[in-house]
This record gives structure tokens, C-alpha cells and sequence, in this order.
């Protein structure tokens, strides 16, 4: 099976990483730390170990940049225990254990070294700009994620705590009445975010990785304790859970996957739409606010949600703008790195790979 998630995230406090307990190695078997800058060719040496173990039928988990989700940030091959992840800024890997699980392979040997001191200027101009456009978003961010928690708080006046808790109660009598067979480990991901696309969403991995999926409508934020209960049931259970963090508060669950069971559960709201196959069952965590409390702040919860709106929308001008100015950057880098020896060397590392499959 293919699944898809991040690990790094924009947030309101900044970029967001997850990435130290998916590079863990007491979880990990060959950890290939990739090192290199712009347009060395990162992403496809990935991409090429991500391709071959599809074409042998192994399971894989492709990890995608938050800055630019159509460039990979990791893959892993989950059977053997086997990644290959970009470890340079903003998510530094280093190896803990290197040769015996985790080591370097340098791309940035294939640059043309004399033949890029010549752009210097042009190559310091587009990341000084790329940097810049990076704080231009963070700054919105930041202020969007202030007026997100006047939102929640104005939404959050009289919310019936108990009536979620039995519904809550219910779903896991329901759902988690048999002992699991796995070891009641919790993996940490980014199901999506804000990126200079906007805001996206791998929900067809939900799909790929479950048969029956819980929606909860919760435009408030207030879902997050359903989540968290059903979570820390199936782990003293001892199932194996996805749980796919709130990047703007790391404590709150957004989604969560069961793989074993086959059972997901999504939260959904404005900006996070859900268009794919029928959920299972839809709980309206929106219904069990007080009504009479909505209605009288009705007018303010319009000005804060315009507010954020426009907010994002700085935010994601800013991301485009990085985007822009990194595309440069890998235009500038692009005639003068030897693709070749990228795969070559990415060849030879599915060779080894290949010999433990």
C-alpha cells in the first residue's frame, strides 16, 4: 500500500517538525540521510527509491515538503525498517549510530563547483529573498493563529463536554471491544497543512489505509478530545495508531488511523473539506455547542473568520513567494549538477536495498 503524510509543517509558531521520531533508530533498520543543496537532486534520488520497492510490491510511505508538496522529503520502506530522508534545513538530520543504522550520502558532490562560484551573487540574492518570504508567511501565520483561538474561545461558551464524552464511549465499545495484535505504538504525522498551494489534505491516504472512516464536523477545534480518548484506548489495546497532528497545537489530534482495524477517523471543516467516499458514521461535534450562545455571537465569530481568512491568505502569498524564489534558486544550480552520478548512485543504493527484500 502507498500512503502519504508530512512531517514538517507551517504553522502559527513557526515550522513544525516531526521528523525525530521517524528518523528514531530503535525503529529503523538503514537510515539513509540525504545531504545536498537546491536542485541536487534530493527528491528524485527519493523518488527512484520510492518507484523501484512500488515496482517490487513493498508497502511505502512517501513523506512530502511542506514548502512544496510536490517534492519529497523522505521515503520510507515500513517492512524493512529502511528510509531515506532529506536532512537539511529546516529538518536537520544527523546520524546517531552511523554505519550500523543511520549515515550520510553527500549529492552535493555532483555540483560543479568552479561553475557555481561564478553565480554567488545571483545564488545569495534568491536565498536571502527565499528566506525573507519564509518570515513574511510566518508573521501572518502567527497572527492567524491568534485569531483562530479568539475564534474557539467565543465558539467554545457552553459546548456539551459530557454528551461528547459518551459518544466518545460508545465508539470505542464499538469499535475496540478485541485486543489488538500489534505492540500499541503511536506514529506521528502531518496529514496536511498550508503550503504556497494552499491548504491540502492527503486524505485519499485515510482511504488508502481504511475501510471505514469516522467524519467529525467540528469547525470549532473542539474534536480534538475524541480523538485522543479513542487513540489512547486502541494503544492499551495494542494497536498500532496513526495520529495526525494539529500543527498549530502539536497537543490536539486532527485525524487518526487505525491501520489494523482498517478504521480512520477525520476531522472536517472550512478548508479542510472531505469529497472522497462516503464515511462510515458523521458525528456533528458543531451540534453539541449552545445554540442561544452561537446566535448572540454570531457577528464577532464573522469579523474573526474574515479576519483569518485574510490572514491565510498573506500567509500563502508569502509561500508562494518562497516558492518562487527557491525555483530560481534550482534553476540557478540545475545546468551545473551531474544527474548522472545522482542516479547512479541512487541505482546503486536500490541494488543494496534490493539484496533484503
Amino acid at each position: 500500500m502507498i500512503s502519504n503524510f508530512f512531517l514538517g509543517a507551517n504553522s502559527s509558531a513557526g515550522f513544525q517538525s516531526l521528523y525525530e521520531g521517524f528518523v528514531d533508530p530503535e525503529k529503523n533498520q538503514d537510515v539513509i540521510v540525504l545531504k545536498g543543496g537546491p536542485g541536487a537532486g534530493k527528491s528524485s534520488f527519493m523518488k527512484y527509491i520510492g518507484e523501484q520497492a512500488e515496482a517490487r510490491g513493498e508497502d511505502v510511505e512517501y513523506i512530502w515538503c511542506s514548502g512544496d508538496p510536490e517534492s519529497l522529503d523522505a521515503v520510507r520502506l515500513p517492512r524493512l525498517g529502511i528510509l531515506a530522508v532529506d536532512g537539511t534545513s529546516p529538518h536537520v538530520v544527523e546520524p546517531q549510530y552511523p554505519a550500523a543504522v543511520d549515515r550520510y550520502v553527500n549529492l552535493g558532490r555532483f555540483y560543479q563547483v568552479e561553475k557555481l562560484k561564478t553565480l554567488r551573487e545571483e545564488i545569495m540574492a534568491h536565498a536571502k529573498d527565499y528566506r525573507a518570504a519564509y518570515r513574511q508567511a510566518y508573521r501572518a501565520l502567527k497572527a492567524a493563529g491568534e485569531v483562530e483561538r479568539c475564534l474557539q474561545d467565543l465558539t467554545s461558551t457552553g459546548f456539551d463536554q459530557e454528551k461528547l464524552r459518551r459518544r466518545t464511549a460508545g465508539i470505542i465499545t464499538r469499535e475496540l471491544g478485541k485486543q489488538g495484535g500489534g505492540t500499541g505504538e503511536i506514529a506521528y504525522r502531518f496529514l496536511g497543512g498550508v503550503t504556497h498551494r494552499g491548504l491540502i489534505w492527503r486524505f485519499d491516504t485515510v482511504e488508502t489505509l481504511c475501510d471505514r472512516i469516522y467524519e467529525l464536523k467540528d469547525s470549532r477545534g473542539l474534536g480534538g478530545e475524541v480523538l485522543h480518548t479513542v487513540a489512547q484506548a486502541a494503544v492499551q489495546r495494542g494497536y498500532d495508531v496513526i495520529a495526525c497532528l494539529d500543527c498549530n497545537r502539536l497537543a490536539r489530534l486532527q485525524h487518526l488511523i487505525l491501520p489494523e482495524l482498517r478504521l480512520g477517523f477525520i476531522t472536517t471543516r472550512e478548508g479542510m473539506e472531505y469529497t472522497g467516499k462516503k464515511p462510515y458514521r458523521r458525528i456533528h461535534i458543531d451540534a453539541m455547542a449552545d445554540q442561544r450562545l452561537q446566535r448572540q455571537n454570531r457577528s464577532r465569530c464573522r469579523f474573526h473568520r474574515r479576519m483569518y481568512q485574510l490572514l491565510m491568505e498573506e500567509a500563502i502569498a508569502g509561500l508562494q513567494a518562497a516558492k518562487a524564489s527557491h525555483d530560481l534558486l534550482e534553476k540557478a544550480y540545475n545546468p551545473y549538477v551531474d544527474f548522472d552520478g545522482v542516479y547512479a548512485l541512487a541505482k546503486e543504493e536500490w541494488k543494496r536495498i534490493e539484496k533484503q527484500l
